[in-house]
């Protein structure tokens, strides 16, 4: 998977930090692509950690009937799991979370740690 910041998919909406926190409370599924010593180091409570070398072997857990979304710490790695997504294994409710948890923190939103 190439680093691709997700942006060969723009038709798909990304979500920066509060919407994502709105689609979340809706019932979308929030995927932490991060490694787990960032993990560790802070994480939205409602997200579920899949690290990003272990999205193609994990890929049955992965609902196609919810909107998922990506984040990482930037949204870079999390914008290219959205494009291998939509690419490799055609789901199309897939989103990347724009500025990761770098951006969550700024908005003031909650992290566990």
């Amino acid at each position: 998977m190439a680093d691709r910041g997700g942006l060969l998919h723009p038709e798909i909406e990304d979500y920066d930090a509060k919407q994502t926190q709105d689609e979340v409370a809706r019932g979308a599924l929030l995927i932490d692509v991060r490694e787990q010593h960032e993990w560790d180091a802070g994480h939205v409570p409602a997200a579920t950690h899949i690290p990003m070398r272990e999205i193609p072997n994990r890929i049955a857990d992965l609902p196609r009937d919810r909107k998922i979304i990506f984040t990482c710490r930037s949204g870079n790695r999390s914008g290219s799991i959205k494009d291998y997504m939509i690419d490799e294994h055609g789901y199309t409710n897939v989103h990347n979370q724009l500025g990761g948890i770098l951006a969550w923190q700024v908005e003031g939103l909650p992290v566990i740690k």
